[in-house]
């Protein structure tokens, strides 16, 4: 049998999550989320296919773990757009803005941030972050063409993002978290439902 790829947990080796981990994340820096396979993500980790699912089920899942946030996106978001699509925006920034100024979810979000600066981090975002977290968000809204919509809001809240917490751009900055709602919602919430020609 191959020592490339062994089944089950690796003897006397307690990091094996840590492994199946960092192969995700040079797997999808280097792939994107369509070029990874758990198979391949296994090889490289040195495990069975059978016990990345096993610790981390599906790749949809793999990938949020491997962007070591300190929630999931997925339930953040989704809750926050639960309701009227005609308040999502709102909800949305507000909801973001909230995660963002905790002081215990802070350091790992900038951490993540950083990850996604670095070389090949360009498709954390484009072929991970937006098909597996933010356009099936807008399906589930019952959005039109959420596949433009989706990334026009990851626009608006990768932008805010960058300049209140990574460049800490004045005056977006210290502004109030409800100043900002006011300020970025209605472009957003153009995205979500208004008219974008064409």
């Amino acid at each position: 049998m191959s020592t490339s790829t062994r089944r089950g947990r690796r003897p006397g080796r307690p990091d094996t999550k840590a492994a199946i981990l960092a192969a995700a994340r040079e797997s999808f820096a280097a792939a994107g989320f369509g070029g990874t396979t758990i198979r391949a993500i296994a090889t490289t980790a040195g495990v069975d296919a059978a016990l990345v699912h096993h610790y981390f089920g599906s790749k949809e899942d793999l990938f949020v773990a491997a962007l070591a946030l300190p929630v999931d996106p997925r339930a953040v978001i989704g809750s926050a757009l639960a309701g009227p699509a005609d308040e999502a925006a709102e909800k949305l920034v507000r909801t973001f803005l909230s995660v963002w100024d905790d002081p215990g979810f802070q350091p790992a979000l900038l951490a993540t941030v950083r990850r996604v600066l670095e070389p090949g981090g360009d498709k954390l975002i484009r072929e991970g972050f937006l098909p597996v977290v933010l356009i099936p968000v807008g399906e589930q809204l019952g959005l039109d063409r959420p596949e433009l919509r989706m990334p026009l809001v990851a626009s608006q809240v990768i932008g805010l993002i960058l300049a209140r917490y990574v460049v800490r751009i004045e005056p977006i900055a210290s502004l109030d978290p409800e100043r900002l709602v006011a300020i970025y919602a209605p472009t957003i919430q153009r995205y979500f439902t208004g008219d974008l020609g064409g």
